[in-house]
This record gives structure tokens, sequence and C-alpha cells, in this order.
């Protein structure tokens, strides 16, 4: 599985909150209890009119004791395991770990999924890095290996939108918006440039993330950019 679709999704898991308030009204668009299983189509379209296909599995396997506390844990088919939490901040992500580590790896702040409270506005940050741009004749191609994380705000643009995917119509939505800015030397006339790597989310209430569009737009000499969509075709 590529590392395109690893950063794509973020799992989820929820911590223990007190019976008498509820979960909050994050998790109805990210659910987080156990049994959950969705089925993700991920294509990337490069700039030199190439193109991939894979698909992506998820599942929530239900609340987990780690040494920070409760949390609850996705694993994506990728070999990959997250642990989140939630509350009246919203869902952040805790910690990972692949089939390769021995134990998770606690996030060193938490990575937050959806921030609180779920209104227009409603902003965040988080590292993020290229998963699209390439050099096309340095080794490796991949930008990700050679150049530190940069940090990407987040912000919600939109509640109530509709979003159509092929696994059906969902009408309660809320669109995040994520932008940053990566410096990388695009040709010997241009010289050093900012190339910005933007991604919008869908999640839908009772159904969670159903949809990512990734654009990390190139358009140089040296280097070669593309878009990548991740899109819901099956969840129960």
């Amino acid at each position: 599985m590529s590392p395109a679709t690893q950063r794509l999704i973020a799992a989820a898991g929820l911590a223990m909150l007190a019976a008498c308030s509820g979960p909050p009204a994050s998790t109805s668009y990210f659910p987080l209890e156990a049994g959950h299983r969705w089925v993700y189509e991920l294509s990337t379209e490069w700039e030199n009119n190439t193109g991939e296909r894979e698909a992506l599995v998820l599942q929530t396997l239900g609340s987990e004791s780690l040494d920070s506390g409760q949390a609850w844990r996705r694993r994506s088919d990728s070999g990959i395991d997250y642990w989140l939490r939630a509350d009246d901040s919203g869902i952040y992500r805790v910690a990972t770990k692949t089939d390769l580590q021995e134990a998770p790896e606690p996030d060193k702040t938490p990575r937050f999924v959806l921030k609180m409270p779920l209104a227009v506005g409603t902003s965040w940050q988080a590292t993020t890095t290229s998963y699209l741009l390439k050099r096309n004749a340095d080794f490796p191609p991949e930008i990700r290996h050679t150049h530190k994380p940069v940090m990407m705000n987040y912000r919600i643009e939109a509640l109530g939108q509709p979003v159509a995917t092929r696994a059906g119509q969902f009408n309660d939505c809320i669109r995040v918006q994520g932008t940053a800015v990566m410096k990388l030397f695009a040709d010997p006339v241009v010289g050093f440039k900012d190339l910005p790597l933007n991604t919008t989310e869908w999640y839908c209430k009772g159904v969670g993330l159903v949809k990512v569009q990734r654009a990390e737009p190139a358009r140089s000499t040296f280097l070669a950019g593309g878009t990548m969509t991740l899109e819901l075709i099956e969840w129960q």
C-alpha cells in the first residue's frame, strides 16, 4: 500500500466519555465504535497523464488501553493502526503503529481530525508532507523522502453539504479545507518556489470520511505533481 494511502486516512479512536454527557457531536461525523468498515478507491493522476488506482479498507476495532489511557483503534489494510480520542475539543489521533513496530508510537502532540466547535471558521494545524511531488531526474524522486514536513492549516469551510459518491448520496456533510506550501527548487530560471499542497475532506453524519481530494501541482522543469482522490465505495 502506498505512502499516499497511509497519509490520506487519519484513523480514529474515542476516549472514555462520561455517560451523563454522551459523545461529542464530532463523533457522529467520524464514527469510532467497533464494527464499522469502509472501502475506498484511491486514484492518482500525474501531470504526465499517467495514473494509478488502488483500494483501501479501514475498520474500527474498539477501545484499548495505551500507556496514556483509553483510546479507540482503527486499522488500515496497508498495515497501519491508529489510536484516537474524542472529547469536547474534537477528535484527535494520539498514536500510530506499523506492522514493523513492536508497540504504538505516541504522537508528540494530538493530531486533530475534526476540531470543535463544528462551525464554519473553526481551524487547526497539523504537519503534512508532499505525497505527489516528484523530481524528474534525481533519486530518490519522492520529495517526502528528503524534505521536512510543513505545517498545514485546516479550516471548516461549510456545513450541511451534499456529497455524491459511489457508496451513495450523503446530504449532511462537513467540508474541511487544508492548505500548506513547500519551498522547492523548481528550475534554473525560477529558482526556489512556494508550491501549494491543498486538501479538501468531506465528513458525513453517521458515515464518516466519504471523500478526500489532494492537489499538488508542480508545473516546473525539475518537478512533477498531480492530484489524488479518495472516494468511498462501500461501508457498514
